[in-house]
């Protein structure tokens, strides 16, 4: 009898451990805060990309070493950005460092169509905590996300810091550079959310942080709003 009982408990056990579903396999880094900037006025260089040279899979974001540019990177492709002459110019190179940078390696992700419902910046955020949850993600962590399509329109800038002005403020580093705004532009959106990074790589009034390329490979940067528009595409870390 206690030998049945123990192989039935075996037996319970092992089908318990079965049934548990995999988690996408990723981890969520950061360098500097956003915070010392606007409270002291720090834009030194935390870490330099250099880093991710024998790295794979690395999606990235972020601001250059003294708020001189964005960075971007796709799957280890880096489009950084910088304002040169009044021009957008564009850096594919490792050789800077970032003042802030959030990072992770995403070998596989999951396609998702988002509901055509879905249209504001905020009823996103509130879509992908969800549909994160939904796909074994702990949305108690911080993890990254990808947005593929045309929005009806989103508004950007490129960073391009005045020397030496400690007064920061949102508001500031928006018009210090390039902004604008972008109608029915298809583009790759990269994001990280994180209800608990606020003020770190999130803005307070946020729990999203987002890059973007354009398809043409013309224009990209750091994503002030965003309004979607039908047929969008969201990806999430997916089981390797």
């Amino acid at each position: 009898m206690k030998n049945t009982l123990t192989l039935l408990l075996l037996i319970l056990m092992i089908s318990c451990k079965s049934e548990k579903k995999p988690t996408p396999n990723f981890k969520v880094e950061y360098k500097g805060a956003l915070r010392n900037m606007m409270k002291k006025g720090d834009v030194s260089a935390k870490e330099t990309l250099a880093i991710f040279k024998d790295k794979k899979h690395i999606y990235a974001l972020g601001a250059i070493e003294n708020l001189k540019g964005e960075i971007q990177i796709f799957d280890n492709n880096p489009f950084l950005t910088q304002v040169i002459d009044s021009a957008l110019s564009f850096d594919y190179s490792l050789t800077k460092k970032a003042t802030l940078l959030v990072y992770a390696s995403v070998k596989k992700w999951k396609k998702i169509t988002i509901p055509n419902t879905i249209s504001t910046y905020k009823e996103l955020e509130k879509y992908i905590a969800k549909t994160a949850k939904e796909n074994q993600i702990k949305i108690n962590e911080p993890f990254p996300f990808l947005l593929e399509g045309a929005p009806k329109s989103f508004d950007w800038h490129v960073i391009n810091w005045k020397d030496g002005d400690t007064q920061h403020s949102h508001k500031k580093h928006i018009n210090s550079g390039l902004h604008g705004t972008l109608i029915n532009r298809k583009a790759t959106f990269l994001g990280f959310y994180s209800d608990a990074h606020h003020a770190i790589f999130t803005h307070h009034t946020t729990n999203m942080h987002i890059h973007f390329l354009t398809d043409d490979k013309k224009i990209a940067g750091h994503v002030d709003g965003l309004i979607l528009d039908k047929n969008m595409i969201l990806k999430l870390p997916a089981v390797e």
